[in-house]
Formats: structure tokens, C-alpha cells, sequence
């Protein structure tokens, strides 16, 4: 049987119907983008009550808030995508869309990709409009940013989340209310991915872990690139390697835990 690539007006009709979603409560997702600049606002009053605080592991921020404002705009967007993603497939089991979508000429690939386009495309989009806010805003320059290095990253890292996220929403479908579990499981990649605090602070059996994760390749791929300029190159590499075999997997377990629900009868069940 020949491999049937996604069709992209598939998966650009569940884009858009995602954006349309999103613009009708445009006050919550106001109030939501809002949330995020007054995390960076937080951090940025908390640097400025540490003015010693050594620099030398932090991955060449000259501060502890230029470090820090990079974790939190990408652990921000991290969770809200993966979890929206999750929170999406949860509304369409509840509104009975999901079944509907199953029933349609649609492959496993096209509805996981189509879940999941629209969440991680708009968080790639928010984390560089505060990245920009963090450092053009708060009095950080970026003299040395690699601007095409920020680019790659960013959109390598939403690629790289999005086969996370594909991935953590299966189980939704394989438990009842498992948003809980997605959202503990981005917690810990944000924690130990280095979003707020160097890895090399973790103890010492966590630490080995922790350097394997993805979003920590996603956190120093773009220090590198907005702090440095350079060293982003592996990083990035990287998070095209894990998208391109993360993918098909998360695909794989997508079908696997949509195939389960089909055959226990719980594409409708609250």
C-alpha cells in the first residue's frame, strides 16, 4: 500500500477553523497574551532584585532576566499550545466533532496534524512577538542577534512540539480527562528543559535526562541565537531530527488511541 502523504487543504480547512475558534472569544485570548507579558514583567522585577547573581551558566546571558525572559516566553507558549492541542481534542469528544471528523475521508496523519497546526503555529508567533517585547522592551539589547538563527529555531522548535503535542493529546483519547497529565507532563519539559534555571543546577541522576529533552535544545537554541548569534546550529539540527522521527510516531500513537476509543465506544463519552 503506497504511503499517502497529508493533504494540505485537509489540514488547512482544521487551521482555519481553529483561527475562527480562537477570534470568537478574542477577549479570552486577549486576557491570555496579556498573562504572558506580566510573567516576563515578574521575572524581570525579580532579576532586578538579584544584581550579583553569578552569569557564567547561563548560557551566555548577560543577565539573569535575558536568560530567564527566553524561558518563559517559549515555557508560556510550550504549555499552551501542548495543552490547547489536548483541551481541543477533549471539545470534540464532549461536542461530538470528533466522531463527525473520524467519519470523513480523512487520514490519521491529516487529523493530528490538523489538531495541532493551528496551536503551534500561533504559539511560534507569540513567542517571538515577546521575545521582542523582553529585549527591545525591558532594556536588553540585540546587538548580536542572529535574526535568520531565531527564525530557524522558533519554527524548528513549533515543528518539534508539534510532534509532542500530538503525541501528549493521544491520551486523552485513551483516558477520560487526562488534560491533567498533559499539562504535569509540559510542566516537567519546561522545568527541566532549563526554562527558568540552568540544567546543570538539577540533581545529579535528573541532569542526563534533562539534556536529551527537547524543549532544552529549544531553550538554547535560541539564547544562542538572540544572546550569542552563533551556536544555534546544533540545537536546531537536533529539533529537526527529533520532528522528523517524532512525528511519524506521534502520528502512529494518535491512531493507535483514536482506533481504541473507536473500539470501546468512547468518542462520545464525557
Amino acid at each position: 500500500m503506497p504511503i499517502r502523504l497529508p493533504r494540505l487543504r485537509v489540514v488547512q480547512a482544521l487551521f482555519v477553523r481553529d483561527a475562527l475558534v480562537m477570534r470568537s472569544y478574542w477577549l479570552a485570548t486577549a486576557f491570555d497574551l496579556v498573562f504572558g507579558l506580566l510573567s516576563l514583567l515578574i521575572y524581570y522585577f525579580i532579576s532586578r532584585t538579584f544584581h550579583n547573581v553569578p552569569v557564567h551558566e547561563l548560557g551566555g546571558a548577560p543577565t539573569y532576566f535575558a536568560f530567564a525572559a527566553v524561558g518563559v516566553a517559549l515555557a508560556l507558549v510550550v504549555q499552551a499550545s501542548c495543552v490547547r492541542v489536548a483541551q481541543r481534542i477533549r471539545e470534540d469528544l464532549v461536542s461530538g466533532s470528533l466522531e463527525t471528523l473520524i467519519a470523513q475521508p480523512l487520514t490519521r496523519t491529516e487529523l493530528a496534524l490538523g489538531q495541532s497546526t493551528f496551536h503551534f503555529s500561533f504559539g511560534t508567533v507569540r513567542a517571538f512577538l515577546y521575545l521582542l517585547v523582553a529585549f527591545l522592551g525591558l532594556g536588553i539589547g540585540l546587538s548580536q542577534a542572529s535574526w535568520a538563527g531565531l527564525i530557524l529555531v522558533l519554527l524548528a522548535s513549533g515543528l518539534a512540539m508539534t510532534a509532542v503535542g500530538i503525541a501528549l493529546s493521544s491520551f486523552v483519547l485513551l483516558l477520560r480527562r487526562a488534560e491533567f497529565l498533559v499539562a504535569m507532563a509540559v510542566l516537567a519539559l519546561t522545568l527541566l528543559g532549563g526554562a527558568f534555571f540552568p540544567i546543570s543546577v538539577l540533581p545529579d541522576w535528573i541532569e542526563p535526562i534533562a539534556k536529551i529533552l527537547p524543549t532544552r535544545f529549544i531553550f538554547g537554541g535560541v539564547r544562542a541565537a538572540v544572546l550569542r548569534g552563533e551556536g544555534w546550529g546544533l540545537d536546531f539540527l537536533y529539533l529537526v531530527i527529533f520532528f522528523a522521527v517524532g512525528l511519524p510516531v506521534a502520528v502512529a500513537f494518535f491512531s493507535f488511541a483514536l482506533n481504541q476509543a473507536c473500539r470501546r465506544g468512547r468518542l462520545t463519552s464525557y
